[in-house]
C-alpha cells in the first residue's frame, strides 16, 4: 500500500541531483538513497532540504526546507537535527534519524523535543544503538543499516590489481595516522605501491573554519609523500568513485571515534576490496576480520602495516578475500532498506 513520506535535511547544501554530481558526505547519500528506495516501492515521497532545488529525481520531489514544510505525513523522518522534530506536528508517525554517535543528543535541547514528540529513533547498527542511553525517553529504537548505491553492488569479480590501496574518508577521520603506517612500515616494503587518497572537506560541505585549519596539515602531509607513493586527489562521484575501486587492492582506514556505519568501508567492501581496519567503534560491523579484510587494535601500529603488505604482496590471500567480499558484502539495496523502514509505518 502506497503511504506519503516525507523527509526533511537542514545540514549541508544538496538535493537528489547531487548524488551524481559531485562527491557527497555519507548521511546526505543516504537520504537521497532511501528517498528512492521509498519512491521505487511505490510510495509518495517529499523531500527537503537546504538549498535544495524544486525538481522531481526518480521519482522524489525535492523542494528547500526553507520554503515551508507540510503539516502532516503517514511517516515524516527528522534527518539528524532535533530542530526538525517539531516539524510536519501532524504526522501519523516521526522517527529521528541519527547518523553519529548519539552523545549529541544528551543535552536538555534536544531531551524535550524527544520528550514531546516521542520519534521512533533509528540507527545504523549494534554499535551505534549502544550510544544513545536506555533512559532518555523515545517512541521506540529501531536499527536499519545504510542501503548501497547500486554500481557498488554490481562490480564484477576480477583479477589481483597491481599494490594499490585506497583511502575514501574525511581527512580529520586518522588519515595522518594511515599516513604515517604507509611512509614508515607499508611502502618501503612494497616496491612501487601506491596509496591513492580521495580526500577532502568538500564532500562534508567544505567544513568549519576550524576543520579546515586541523585538515590542512593532513592533506598537506599527504601531498609531501609523492615520492612515496601517494596520490592525493579530491573526492569524486559515485560512478568515478567505482572505477577507482576496480583497480584497486586495497582499503586502509584508521577507525574514527565518531563512525557509526562507515560508507566508505561498505563501499569498498561492496565492491570486492578487502579492507584492512582499525576496528575504532563500527568497523569491526563492516569487515569480517580474517575474511574479507583485517579488524586490528585501533594503535596497533605493526599489524595494522603488517596485514597491509600481506594483502598488497600476496595473490592468493587477496583473491580469497576478494571472493569473500563479494558473496557476503553486498549489503542491502535501498529499495531492501525502505522495506524495513515500511515497519515504522502506522
Amino acid at each position: 500500500m502506497s503511504a506519503d513520506i516525507v523527509m526533511i535535511d537542514d545540514g549541508v547544501v544538496f538535493d537528489g541531483r547531487s548524488a551524481e554530481s559531485g562527491p557527497l558526505g555519507g548521511a546526505e547519500t543516504a537520504f537521497i538513497g532511501l528517498a528512492r528506495g521509498f519512491a521505487m516501492r511505490g510510495h509518495r515521497v517529499r523531500a527537503f532540504a537546504r538549498g535544495a532545488g524544486r525538481i522531481d529525481d526518480q521519482g522524489v520531489t525535492w523542494a528547500p526546507v526553507e520554503e515551508g514544510t507540510p503539516e502532516t505525513a503517514d511517516l515524516y523522518i527528522a534527518n539528524r537535527g532535533h530542530r526538525l522534530l517539531d516539524l510536519v506536528p501532524a504526522a501519523r508517525r516521526t522517527a529521528f534519524w541519527l547518523h553519529n554517535p548519539a552523545s549529541y543528543v544528551m543535552k536538555p535541547r534536544y531531551l524535550l523535543r524527544l520528550l514531546r514528540r516521542r520519534p521512533v529513533v533509528v540507527f545504523l547498527g549494534e554499535f551505534h544503538a549502544g550510544t544513545l542511553p536506555s533512559w532518555v525517553p523515545t517512541g521506540g529504537r529501531r536499527i536499519i543499516p545504510y542501503g548501497l548505491t547500486e554500481v557498488f553492488r554490481q562490480a564484477p569479480s576480477r583479477s589481483a590489481p597491481p599494490p594499490r590501496a585506497i583511502f575514501t574518508s574525511n581527512p580529520l577521520r586518522r588519515l595522518d595516522w594511515v599516513l604515517e603506517r604507509w611512509a614508515d612500515a607499508i611502502q618501503p616494503q612494497v616496491p612501487g605501491a601506491e596509496l591513492h587518497v580521495f580526500s577532502s572537506l568538500a564532500t562534508y560541505g567544505g567544513g568549519a573554519a576550524d576543520k579546515q585549519a586541523q585538515a590542512a596539515p593532513i592533506l598537506a602531509r599527504a601531498r609531501a609523500l609523492e615520492g612515496q607513493g601517494v596520490a592525493l586527489r579530491a573526492p569524486v562521484a559515485k560512478a568515478e568513485l567505482v572505477a577507482a575501486l576496480l583497480e584497486t587492492r586495497l582499503f586502509l582506514y584508521g577507525g574514527d571515534p565518531g563512525e557509526t556505519f562507515c560508507l566508505a568501508a561498505a563501499e569498498s567492501q561492496a565492491a570486492g576490496v578487502p579492507g584492512v581496519v582499525a576496528k575504532s567503534t563500527c568497523l569491526a560491523e563492516r569487515v569480517v576480520d580474517g575474511e574479507t579484510g583485517f579488524v586490528l587494535s585501533d594503535n596497533d601500529r605493526s599489524g595494522f602495516a603488517a596485514r597491509a603488505i600481506a594483502l598488497l604482496t600476496d595473490n592468493a590471500l587477496w583473491r580469497r578475500q576478494h571472493q569473500a567480499c563479494l558473496a557476503g558484502q553486498r549489503g542491502l539495496s535501498w529499495p531492501d532498506a525502505a522495506a524495513l523502514w515500511e515497519q515504522l509505518l502506522p
